[in-house]
């Protein structure tokens, strides 16, 4: 039996490129999210990409990313069920693949 630290979950979903729930993340800065009752409408102004995220609560978790030190951290503050950690996990690794959010660097 294994055993991870608090607050820790599962990594990236299986074939989800170089998602890591581990890092850091934030909104790409080329992306502009405007809330609606649904969720949130996303435009990213480079690819001219018009998306949506479709609950209020992945918003929130999006909007968390760059105030936390990892994925997890965000969907702690969002509180998200643990039972439905893993559909997040997949949502944000599809948001990441699609550049609308970004590893934050953590160094500066």
């Amino acid at each position: 039996m294994s055993t991870t630290a608090a607050g820790a979950g599962p990594k990236a979903p299986a074939g989800v490129g170089d998602f890591d729930a581990e890092s850091p993340y934030r909104i790409s800065g080329s992306v502009s999210v405007r809330p609606e009752s649904f969720g949130a409408l996303v435009y990213d102004f480079h690819t001219r990409r018009l998306s949506f995220l479709k609950t209020r609560l992945l918003v929130r978790v999006v909007e968390a990313l760059a105030d936390h030190p990892d994925v997890h951290g965000a969907l702690e503050a969002a509180e998200v069920p643990a039972p439905q950690r893993e559909q997040y996990l997949k949502a944000l690794a599809g948001l990441a693949k699609a550049g609308t959010i970004q590893r934050r660097d953590t160094t500066s």
